[in-house]
């Protein structure tokens, strides 16, 4: 955050008395125990779609994410006077439309920050962003349909908005290029570089560039996706789509394959974590196992990886329901829906355990060079939809 938003936040969450002074509680808990990480492997294809994009920018033209701001057409509001979490710095809800959208829940939670570091502000394009992703029902008790962003201004310099991306995957022919919903959990999101990593918890990941959102004709039919003439294309009424450009996929020698729930970007070991969200019995929906955390280590010098990587770590964790992960500098924090609590483990110091908030999703550690590091996390139960930031300090031991 720059100077003056620190300052107008944090004034505010004091006037409100939700700013908490001291340590946060914590007790001791059992911890991780250490997995053969060789067994973990990602295949990366980076290219799958090179061709039916370029035929797509051709076709649609591109919008830098500056231009999605400058059209952003949603106000953020400030987090509500009865929201209290210790160490809290500051956050924010949506509109009221969407924090009471029982169609769609926002997931996953990431920022400029990982995408570009501490570096003029953190600023991506000249924004600092926090990002969401979502996924879409059909209906209220529906199955899901499609996924989205939402690509909201964190800085004093621009208005308190966000703007809405639909994530569509490109399909058709180079002569008649079109597209399609991305019917996926969206559990986990990370930014590195121009590469948006979206968790699919099939087998992996998906890979979008951030310097290729689509624009389409915001018309039509709520229910119309895709080309409609050689020049009209409608993706559900959304002016821009961002179209799938690769796919990262997991394998593992070793048990079950893995469920990616939720993933994070540790921009100091320049790795991406993974978790998954398994119940300890009970669960028809998920598995009913101990969950597993992977690293996997980006190529050197690079927001990608290798066609092929092999984990760096892996670990069997004690703890189920896990909705968020982070890592950095060899620690790490698993958000555990079920028990509303945050877990906090590092190899030598053993592990703590923190309340946390209900219904909370995905973690995203926001790296700052003159203020204090932070831990940003969302909540995605219907009308409680509050995105929050603590200082990551009352939240390590």
């Amino acid at each position: 955050m720059r100077s003056h938003r620190v300052t107008t936040v944090a004034g505010a969450i004091l006037a409100t008395g939700l700013l908490l002074a001291g340590s946060v509680p914590a007790s001791a808990a059992a911890g991780p125990t250490t997995l053969p990480a060789d067994q973990y492997t990602l295949s990366a294809d980076y290219h799958k779609f090179d061709a039916l994009n370029s035929a797509l920018v051709s076709t649609l033209g591109t919008a830098a994410v500056h231009t999605v701001m400058d059209n952003a057409n949603h106000s953020r509001r400030a987090l509500p006077s009865s929201f209290s979490l210790a160490g809290l710095t500051g956050g924010f809800q949506f509109d009221d439309a969407d924090n009471k959208d029982c169609k769609s829940y926002p997931q996953g939670i990431t920022t400029s920050r990982d995408a570009v570091g501490t570096a003029d502000g953190g600023n991506y394009d000249g924004h600092q962003l926090v990002l969401i992703s979502w996924y879409t029902k059909g209906s209220c008790d529906g199955k899901q349909q499609r996924s989205r962003l939402t690509l909201v201004d964190w800085d004093a310099t621009y208005p308190d908005k966000y703007r809405k991306i639909l994530l569509v995957e490109p399909t058709g022919s180079t002569s008649a290029p079109d597209f399609k919903d991305v019917p996926i959990h969206a559990g986990g999101v990370s930014w590195y570089g121009d590469n948006l990593y979206v968790a699919d918890t099939g087998g992996g990941m998906r890979v979008f560039d951030m310097r290729k959102i689509l624009k389409t004709d915001p018309g039509g039919d709520a229910g119309q996706i895709g080309r409609q003439s050689p020049t009209v294309y409608y993706a559900h009424n959304y002016a821009y789509v961002l179209p799938q450009v690769g796919t990262i996929s997991s394998k593992t020698t070793s048990g079950t394959n893995l469920a990616w729930s939720s993933i994070s970007l540790d921009r100091a070991s320049k790795s991406m974590v993974m978790t998954e969200y398994t119940c300890k019995s009970g669960c028809t929906d998920y598995p009913n196992r101990a969950p597993r955390a992977i690293r996997y280590p980006f190529a050197p010098s690079s927001t990608t990886f290798a066609d092929s990587t092999t984990a760096s770590q892996a670990l069997q964790l004690p703890w189920y329901k896990l909705n968020g992960v982070a890592s950095h500098n060899g620690r790490w924090w698993f958000n555990s829906s079920g028990d509303k609590q945050l877990y906090y483990w590092t190899p030598d110091g053993g592990s703590k355990t923190y309340p946390w908030v209900s219904s909370g999703e995905s973690i995203s550690y926001w790296e700052d060079g003159t203020n204090p590091d932070l831990l940003w996390s969302l909540q995605e139960g219907t009308g409680n939809r509050n995105v929050f930031a603590v200082g990551q300090a009352g939240y390590s031991g």
